[in-house]
């Protein structure tokens, strides 16, 4: 299936059940995500509006009317210290997966929150044996910064996270110029 007819844009209400579906398949069956039971498709509309109301990107990879995967950026820590650090995430469904579209989604989701004069981006990523994950966020600049080991407990089994970090814009290289609105609930 060729790449050219993925569209990357911003989500829209319709998405959610998909969106809803893409989620609860990475919280029953994989270790991406630390929840333990899917939230329901009200709870998906409410994190995203959350998203959204903050002034961040959520973004689907759709063809036709299929969603493929989403990716969305939210506040790495509530402190304002923290307000040029974001956090992202990415889910596709999985068969979706290593076919190029994880890369469009990430790489159009850091433009944007660039765009937005964000300085850092941060990934956690659940299980240091997601492979996929991390290879992925290494594509896209990401340097690993660290590991977390057996912070979870899922599946029987302790779980790492993978700290991995990007530098947007100037990362630190300059002061900012302007305060990004981004004041927690």
């Amino acid at each position: 299936m060729p790449l050219d007819d993925i569209q990357i844009r911003a989500s829209l209400p319709g998405d959610l059940p998909a969106i809803t579906a893409i989620y609860s398949h990475h919280v029953l069956q994989g270790l991406a995500s630390f929840e333990e039971t899917p939230p329901n498709l009200e709870e998906m509309t409410t994190r995203r509006n959350d998203v959204l109301a903050r002034g961040f990107p959520y973004l689907v990879a759709a063809q036709g009317e299929q969603v493929l995967g989403y990716a969305y950026a939210n506040l790495y820590r509530t402190r304002p210290a923290y307000r040029y650090t974001l956090e992202d995430s990415i889910y596709l469904q999985a068969d979706a997966a290593g076919r190029g579209i994880g890369k469009r989604l990430l790489t159009a989701l850091l433009q944007a929150c660039e765009q937005q004069g964000t300085r850092q981006m941060i990934a956690i990523i659940g299980d240091s044996e997601n492979h996929a994950s991390i290879k992925l966020h290494a594509a896209c600049g990401f340097a690993q910064t660290g590991t977390l080991h057996a912070v979870g407990f899922k599946f029987g089994r302790w779980v790492d996270s993978v700290v991995m970090q990007k530098a947007l814009g100037d990362g630190s290289a300059s002061l900012p110029t302007s305060l990004p609105a981004r004041s927690p609930k």
